[in-house]
């Protein structure tokens, strides 16, 4: 249902006259120009001011905000104009030291794994109770310190982000293990124990629906947490963790350090009392992660990495249906989505007219200021961020793909990208090859089944895949011979919070949401006692 309600969002668009245009490979492309369709605030309009304050920008230890060690800050950015937001604390190894010590005490010696897991429970609805009720500060920052549209923060992410912790609520206590019969006199039975300390680290694409999906699990286990915010969003996590002190979480159960990776995520991957640790980001860094964990006291690690996901339309398809879902499945949160639908096959037979309905479909995405009702597509996340997208269009121009529409950046101020579509996307370009995470999209054409399976499969990646067809036996056949973690049919981008999520291959492993979750933060002890005379057994 979130699903279609950001589907919906998406097909909006504003009326406007017609953009500049020029010639390019026999085809009308954008021009770098200030347009109307593409004009941005900070070209064309006033930029809207949040209403919300900023009034956490401290660590969370221990039930406390407090400034960091060392007294140090950073800025968090305005994706919108590069300007600052507020200035943050700066955690390093030191925070990190703190945080994880209030966490093992919280543990040890706190009333959180002691309590009964109806109470726990009871804490997070009343945690779900308040995050309803502060939706529009949520909502708000999320979009200010991220860049996506603030439609898509309020009425899907938030709700979103509700529906996650009450779903985990309602774990809590059908944690349970089992009674197992065995050969001789022997009672046996598998407990089912919290972790103990479990260390997070989430991304800056979808800061609170990460938060959701690595706190929800631990804190119905009855974990203890130290949470390291992405750098370039770290305001949500902090009022997201006020609202858990107020629905009564006892301190140190959740403690919230922001900082940067080389730093304060380097010190919790490898502190040595750390019990459990779960990455989300990119899978150059999941590999550092990953080694600084079996370094030092081999903790257990999940890991939810990139992707390069294949969408792929069969000729039976309904083109225009297709076309709005291809659509969706690239161009959401500005591209920035680990299981975009970045690769998109089409069968030979319909390919001209998918091209032509994408580029048209592009052409009347609305992009700007995220706070303005209407838009669809905000700024990237950072500087950063759009420097990476505008090489890879470059390197698709490079490599004789046809550049059908955008390619250049929006106004002067801040990271607005026109929405970009190539066409005649070959396998070996890097456009189809590596992650982008930004608003292009690659369209590529297939002959048949086997080749679009082969060629779907052929990515270091596995996260997930898309499958557009009216032919059941098709469907079938294809879901099954996908190597990725989820495939889509004839929809995209469902997030319930009872579908597992997680990759094949370079993609990760382990699996966030749904029941699979709770196996991340759980230990299995097996409890063997000896029986007298039992009267069975």
């Amino acid at each position: 249902m979130a699903a279609r309600r950001v589907s919906s969002l998406l097909s909006r668009s504003l009326s406007a006259s017609s953009p500049l245009l020029f010639r390019s490979q026999g085809r009308n492309c954008y021009s770098g120009g200030i347009l109307r369709r593409f004009g941005t605030s900070s070209a064309a309009e006033e930029i809207i001011n949040p209403s919300v304050q900023v009034s956490h920008t401290q660590l969370l230890i221990n039930g406390n905000f407090v400034d960091s060690a060392s007294g140090k800050t950073f800025p968090t950015l305005d994706p919108r104009t590069g300007e600052v937001i507020a200035h943050v604390a700066e955690g390093d190894a030191e925070d990190i030291n703190r945080a994880v010590k209030a966490a093992r005490k919280a543990f040890d010696e706190g009333p959180w794994p002691k309590m009964s897991a109806y109470e726990r429970s009871r804490v997070m609805l009343r945690f779900a109770d308040l995050v309803e009720k502060h939706s529009e500060e949520l909502a708000s920052l999320e979009t200010w310190d991220n860049g996506k549209p603030y439609q898509q923060s309020k009425t899907v992410e938030i709700p979103m982000f509700a529906r996650l912790f009450r779903y985990y609520a309602g774990w809590a206590d059908k944690i349970h293990g089992l009674t197992v019969p065995a050969d001789g006199n022997y009672h046996v039975q598998t407990l089912h124990e919290p972790i103990g300390v479990a260390g997070q680290i989430i991304p800056w694409n979808f800061p609170l629906l990460m938060f959701a999906w690595k706190v929800g699990p631990a804190l119905a286990c009855g974990n203890t947490i130290v949470l390291k915010t992405a750098e370039q969003t770290p305001l949500t996590a902090f009022y997201a963790g006020k609202l858990l002190l107020e629905a009564g979480l006892p301190p140190g159960v959740l403690n919230i350090v922001s900082g940067f990776g080389a730093t304060a995520g380097a010190a919790l991957a490898s502190h040595m009392d750390v019990d459990k640790l779960a990455f989300t980001g990119s899978t150059d860094t999941g590999k550092v992660v990953l080694g600084l964990a079996a370094n030092s006291n081999l903790k257990p690690v999940t890991l939810e990495l990139g992707g390069k996901s294949p969408f792929i339309v069969f000729e039976d398809a309904d083109i225009d249906k297709a076309v709005e879902l291809a659509h969706f499945a690239l161009f959401f949160n500005q591209g920035q989505c680990c299981c975009a639908g970045s690769r998109t096959f089409v069968h030979e037979n319909v390919y001209d007219e998918f091209v032509e309905k994408s580029k048209a479909r592009a052409l009347k995405r609305v992009v700007g200021d995220p706070f303005r009702k209407g838009i669809e597509q905000g700024p990237q996340i950072d500087s950063k961020q759009f420097e990476k997208v505008m090489k890879y269009i470059r390197s698709g121009v490079e490599s004789n793909a046809t550049l059908e529409c955008g390619g250049d950046q929006i106004g002067d101020k801040g990271y607005f990208i026109q929405p970009t579509v190539f066409s005649n996307v070959k396998d070996d370009m890097l456009i189809a090859q590596d992650e982008i995470f930004g608003p292009v999209q690659s369209i590529l054409k297939f002959s048949d089944v086997d080749e679009v399976i082969k060629r779907a499969n052929e990515t270091r990646y596995g996260l997930a895949a898309g499958v557009f067809t009216k032919s059941l036996d098709t469907a079938n056949r294809v879901s099954r011979a996908l190597k990725a973690g989820t495939v889509w049919v004839n929809c995209f981008d469902v997030f319930d919070a009872a579908i597992p999520f997680g990759g094949y291959k370079m993609s990760g492993n382990g699996r966030e949401k749904g029941i699979y979750s709770l196996n991340n933060y759980l230990q299995i002890k097996a409890v063997v006692t000896a029986l007298n005379k039992p009267a069975w057994i």
